[in-house]
């Protein structure tokens, strides 16, 4: 395994260490890097970090695909590595103290470490919030103990936060610094070979193999009864590598009646902003269909036992995130029982067809993307620059 080595340069100035743990922190890290480095011209940044993270000058101690581990079953496996590879980042953390360490997502890592460094007496920040606002609050008071700052990601967040105490910091999202206020539809539609002058649903049954197993079917079925009453329907269904590509493309075929639908690899968000309404998963696509001002259905399925666990767990009364930005009900969710070939595709229908309420949306989902359109990165890296001044 990769041995955890300091970087022979000396420097003057600040050091800070961040740890990242899967590509969406990677990108984040980037971006906190960049806004910090014009503070800090000659600080060190070291940790755990990828290929974004490493562009802008980061030293990564250990490959940052050693922590990206999904699932019980393969975080048991590797559990022993896991344990190693903190205890050692820990170690060298103690040895070589950094001015502040900032834990990037992945909680179930970062959070111990931050918790160990901030009781060393190492300043602790913590980016992405778990959803402890969403299910097992009591979770809240560990985290109090372990950081000295949160970096939310959204406002709901931050509230909950400042309710418990907990110092905190709504950053807003980095995605909704990069998308454009109005999505270029036309031009989506050109690049991916569509009909312009022909609706388009973008169908996505989540990016794991689990989830498209669960979901692939019923949404095609949907699409399938859609397309009974729309002939005119395009389907587009983005897949995230090909091996989900021949997954959707299995369910597909195995369907009785022949169902036409384009298949694209990657590219979920250029097949969102080519749509008229997106059926999806619950998930992070959601905010990207909010921020691209589409309509949207969410769907979802658990084994029964799941479902009964977490619908006692959950403390809110939505799980898509327009409808929490919100705090109302934006978007339909329809899940377990609900979660019906008909009542999907009637909802899609709707939205296909009710050009009022499409209006609305548009305009309703305009107004959470601006709130969002904070400048991320810049806003991130001031509050970890007060957090550091503070302790000088």
């Amino acid at each position: 395994m990769t041995q955890l080595k300091a970087n022979s340069a000396t420097f003057s100035g600040r050091t800070i260490a961040i740890i990242a743990g899967e590509a969406s922190g990677d990108i984040l890290g980037a971006g906190l890097i960049r806004a910090l480095r014009k503070r800090y011209p000659k600080a060190r940044f070291v940790g755990i970090g990828g290929d974004e993270m490493i562009a802008e000058g980061f030293h990564s101690l250990v490959p940052m695909e050693r922590l990206s581990v999904m699932g019980l079953v393969e975080v048991l496996g590797r559990i022993r590595e896991l344990f190693s590879i903190r205890a050692r980042l820990l170690d060298y953390l103690f040895t070589t103290p950094p001015d502040v360490v900032i834990g990037i997502d992945s909680p179930d890592f970062t959070l111990a470490i931050e918790r160990r460094c901030r009781e060393a007496g190492i300043p602790s920040v913590h980016y992405v919030s778990p959803s402890v606002w969403a299910w097992r609050q009591k979770r809240i008071f560990k985290i109090a103990k372990s950081v000295d700052l949160m970096l939310t990601l959204f406002p709901f967040e931050a509230r909950f936060y400042e309710e418990h105490h907990v110092p905190v910091s709504f950053v807003g999202h980095p995605l909704a610094d990069r998308i454009a206020l109005e999505p270029d539809t036309l031009a989506a539609r050109e690049s991916l070979g569509l009909e312009v002058d022909k609706p388009v649903l973008a169908v996505l049954p989540g990016s794991r193999g689990g989830e498209v197993e669960r979901l692939g079917t019923l949404f095609l079925e949907a699409s399938r009864w859609l397309q009974a009453r729309r002939p005119d329907l395009q389907l587009v269904i983005p897949c995230v590598n090909r091996d989900r590509e021949r997954q959707v493309r299995a369910l597909v075929e195995s369907l009785e009646v022949s169902l036409p639908v384009t298949l694209v690899r990657g590219r979920s968000r250029e097949v969102m902003a080519a749509s008229d309404v997106v059926l999806l998963a619950s998930g992070t696509a959601t905010l990207e269909a909010m921020l691209l001002k589409k309509p949207m259905v969410v769907g979802y399925r658990l084994s029964d036992f799941s479902y009964k666990i977490l619908s006692r767990l959950v403390k809110v009364p939505w799980v898509a995130l327009p409808n929490l930005l919100a705090q109302e009900q934006l978007v339909p969710e329809l899940l377990q029982d609900d979660a019906t070939p008909e009542k999907l595709g009637a909802a899609v229908l709707e939205r296909l067809e009710n050009e009022q309420e499409r209006d609305r949306l548009h305009q309703a989902f305009l107004e959470l993307h601006q709130a969002l359109r904070q400048g991320a990165d810049e806003r991130a890296a001031a509050a970890v620059s007060e957090l550091l001044e503070s302790r000088s």
